[in-house]
């Protein structure tokens, strides 16, 4: 009688499992997606699965120059995952990645126009990091700060803040628009170079990489092995405690959101002064929202956040492909983008949750 009363199905929390197991499970709901994708794509257009599954790879790896902007667009999401880490492991939920490279790039392209023709270019290029930083720092502080002071919702406070950078941007834009008229910055000291990151070994997105892995590393050993990685992990845990024994909570809150909205800066002064060499409200791609997704899904650690990024970017750019070569227009990469998301951000519940069924019953003797 008592099992007829139990569901037919019951969900349970599910013990901590082996780091193996959890990306293996990952790697079958990417395996599931790209299935699912190749399915869609082959009753819209009439394609075999190989020729889809073809397109995806080449439009990361087709050529070294696709390989290159696959691994730009991996270090710039991996630099605002990063930025946003600390924070969300002191449990303030930093949604103002947008606004923050936002304003980052926008202290880089100020210090790039009006400094131009006052500093030589190295001196313009230290003046845009430490605008950048500064900028960012300023934009994470602000929600901080009330939180700390007041305790203000963090949440909708910086996802506001994400509003107001594109509006700020926006404006300038039009005060520097080149021409008059068009609406655009266009190229920033095309002839001049002013500002213009320095190319390594001929390969114009290398600095990126190598300032992104130098702060994954540097990020990896902050939050692990010194007292202030152990402060917000204090904190995160409970606020309670971390006052217990003798942590100054709101100075953590403030200090930690300045160090993930200076780095939310540095992307976007690698932006504006390292790729694309120009400003507009569209820059970041929406990276500092899909930077939340990267850090969660690889539980706040920097070195699991490389692959993390390295997925998503490379689906991602494989369904902007499949629109491109078949002909299909941006909505449709939309679509396969939000069904890898789908599969990759469902396969966390398998990993934190078990399903249980019911068993019948048995027969009594």
């Amino acid at each position: 009688m008592n099992n007829r009363k139990e569901p037919l199905i019951h969900i349970s929390k599910r013990g901590e499992l082996p780091w193996y197991k959890g990306w293996l499970v990952r790697g079958c709901a990417v395996l599931l997606a790209l299935i699912t994708c190749a399915a869609v794509t082959m009753l819209v257009t009439g394609e075999n699965p190989i020729s889809i599954y073809a397109t995806i790879w080449s439009g990361s790896f087709g050529s070294p120059r696709r390989a290159w902007v696959l691994f730009q667009n991996i270090a710039i999401l991996l630099c605002v995952s990063l930025a946003v880490t600390p924070a969300f492991r002191m449990r303030f939920w930093n949604i103002g990645g947008e606004g923050q490279m936002l304003v980052g790039g926008l202290a880089t392209t100020a210090c790039m126009i009006c400094l131009r023709d006052v500093l030589p270019n190295w001196g313009v290029i230290l003046c845009m990091i430490v605008a950048s930083i500064i900028a960012g720092a300023v934009w994470g502080g602000l929600p901080a700060f009330f939180k700390a002071r007041w305790g203000t919702n963090e949440t909708l406070f910086t996802l506001m803040m994400n509003y107001i950078a594109t509006q700020l941007v926006a404006f300038f834009i039009i005060v520097w628009e080149v021409p008059k008229g068009a609406g655009k910055i266009g190229i920033i000291n095309q002839q001049s170079e002013i500002g213009w990151l320095p190319v390594i070994a001929g390969q114009k997105y290398l600095l990126n990489i190598l300032v992104v892995g130098a702060i994954c590393l540097a990020m990896y050993v902050y939050l692990n092995f010194s007292k202030h990685g152990y402060e917000i992990a204090v904190v995160g845990e409970s606020e309670r405690t971390a006052r217990y024994v003798g942590i100054k909570v709101e100075k953590v809150i403030v200090r930690t959101m300045l160090l993930s909205g200076g780095l939310c800066g540095v992307a976007g002064m690698l932006l504006v002064g390292g790729t694309d060499h120009t400003l507009t409200t569209t820059i970041t791609a929406g990276r500092g929202f899909t930077a939340v997704m990267v850090s969660w899904l690889a539980k706040f650690n920097p070195i699991w956040m490389v692959l993390t990024s390295f997925l998503i970017v490379f689906l991602q750019r494989g369904a902007g492909e499949i629109s491109t070569s078949f002909g299909l227009d941006q909505s449709f990469s939309d679509i396969l983008t939000g069904i890898i998301l789908f599969f990759i951000i469902g396969s966390e519940f398998f990993i934190n949750y078990k399903i249980n069924f019911r068993h019948a019953a048995r027969k009594e003797a």
